[in-house]
């Protein structure tokens, strides 16, 4: 009998570079992130090309049942005090959940249900976070270099970033190189 082996994609770990599959590539940069970050007039006045974060997504199949697999490369940085983040967003198909692999760099994952109640999970190499279904989530990077971590996640889940119009009930800020977590009221 001739087996035949494949090669399956790969990911360093040490720097989150996925490999040996068929990649997707997408970079948000400050011009993309409007009304995102607390200082939309500090945010206006970044380069509007200055990346904020970079996605690799393995090209996978969007049917039931298949899973996307994808790394997030979080730059450092600031937009008027607050650390730079991702957009964050709700599934669009509310019942599906995600997993995130904290792979190099330091931030937090924060997390918030359909009522507003927030909380945040440390992200570090070789942390492990279950976001359950009915959950936004962003990933904020408070390190000095890149926040790196890879999500495995259900191909049906779509993304709602318009569900979060008015943004998150909680925003982390640098204050004395301290972070600095304030409750935002929405509404």
């Amino acid at each position: 009998m001739n087996l035949t082996f494949i090669q399956p994609p790969q990911v360093e770990w040490a720097s989150g570079a996925l490999a040996k599959g068929p990649l997707l590539r997408k970079s948000t940069r400050i011009q993309d992130l409007i009304e995102v970050f607390a200082d939309e007039p500090a945010r206006q006045q970044l380069a509007g090309e200055h990346v904020v974060y970079d996605v690799e997504m393995l090209a996978t199949s969007s049917a039931e049942g298949e899973l996307y697999t994808g790394v997030t490369h979080l730059y450092p940085g600031h937009v008027g005090g607050e650390y730079f983040m991702t957009r964050g967003h709700f599934h669009a198909r509310r019942e599906q959940g995600e997993v995130y692999f904290g792979l190099r760099g330091k931030g937090l994952l924060l997390l918030q249900n359909e009522h507003g109640q927030a909380r945040l999970e440390n992200v570090f190499a070789g942390s492990i976070h279950i976001i359950p279904g009915f959950t936004a989530h962003r990933l904020i990077n408070t390190g000095n270099e890149v926040l790196s971590a890879l999500a495995v996640w259900p191909a049906i889940a779509g993304h709602d970033y318009a569900a979060l119009a008015k943004g998150f009930t909680l925003r982390v800020f640098e204050e004395n190189q301290q972070i600095l977590v304030r409750e935002v009221q929405n509404g």
